[in-house]
């Protein structure tokens, strides 16, 4: 009798796909390098870490640098950088999904194609941008004591407010700043799915009187609905995570402003360089990995029961 192969083996799919297969070759190694090999860094959270000695001199302190997370002096402070870093990102994905939503309806109804660049190329811009230099553009040109245009604006309208000594309104600036930064991204991945929405259920919904808003109400919210979904359980990942790059390029080391947006990632930068300590810096690290862990497993189980299509596994 003879022997059939397989016609959907490993090997036939990659001699078949090859060339795209290979295009994903870059991302995995640098999710590899970048992301997997760190992790054997993980057992300085076990150690009385020294840099001179290094990862396989230092001795081993069992769960000590823990205990101390939980019981010593730090958590005081801690326990306040981690509220802030939990209702801040959670206002940061409410906010920044609504509008991404938003910029990528209003861009799928935009006809003319030149316009239609125009806007979603400005739109993106700000995703590229370091917070380096939108810090120095703030803090030098619209909230400036001197000469920002922000602050004169104020005081032209009898509000006198020193930005540098007021920790409620910074909630505030960050939130804006980071729905400028990470809504136009975020509205070219909703923009796709509406793309490639049917254009004859459109068609078929114009013929029967729909309305442009009863469009958007009724057909192109709900096929989004999967995705906005599927965004929200990514950004879930690191909800214990807060943006370091754009918290620390703003406030730096100004302890005034540090009850209201001081997070777990500025505190844990502070107490790794002020007091040398290694190891509770990766032990507060890796405790924020494992709470992030279970959040998404947690949020893909509800994801799983009420919207399958948009679970992750």
């Amino acid at each position: 009798m003879q022997r059939v192969k397989k016609k959907n083996g490993f090997f036939q799919e990659i001699k078949k796909h090859g060339f795209l297969y290979g295009m994903t070759v870059p991302g995995i190694l640098q999710i590899f390098i970048f992301s997997y090999i760190p992790m054997l860094g993980l057992v300085i959270a076990f150690q009385n870490f020294n840099v001179k000695d290094g990862i396989f001199g230092s001795s081993f302190c069992g769960l000590n640098n823990f205990r101390f997370f939980f019981n010593g002096s730090i958590w005081p402070g801690l326990s306040k950088a981690a509220v802030n870093t939990l209702w801040l990102n959670v206002i940061f994905i409410i906010a920044s999904t609504f509008v991404s939503v938003v910029l990528a309806v209003v861009f799928s109804e935009i006809t003319a194609k030149k316009y239609k660049k125009i806007t979603q190329t400005l739109s993106l811009l700000p995703y590229f941008i370091s917070w380096t230099i939108v810090s120095l553009f703030l803090n030098n040109a619209v909230i400036s004591t001197d000469n920002g245009i922000l602050t004169n604006l104020l005081e032209g309208m009898g509000i006198q407010i020193n930005f540098y000594q007021e920790a409620w309104v910074w909630p505030i600036i960050m939130v804006v700043l980071k729905v400028w930064q990470a809504s136009g991204y975020g509205a070219i991945v909703y923009l796709a799915t509406i793309t490639g929405i049917d254009p004859g259920i459109m068609e078929a919904a114009e013929i029967d009187g729909a309305t442009k808003w009863q469009k958007i109400r009724y057909m192109t919210l709900p096929i989004l609905r999967p995705t906005v979904i599927l965004m929200t359980l990514f950004n879930i990942g690191r909800i214990f995570y807060g943006d370091f790059r754009m918290f620390y390029a703003l406030i730096g080391d100004n302890s005034m402003l540090y009850s209201t947006v001081d997070v777990i990632d500025t505190y844990t930068y502070r107490a790794m360089r002020t007091l040398n300590e290694y190891g509770l810096s990766t032990a507060i690290g890796m405790v924020q990995s494992v709470l992030g862990f279970i959040m998404v497993v947690t949020a893909n189980k509800l994801a799983r029961k009420y919207e399958p299509d948009s679970a992750i596994f």
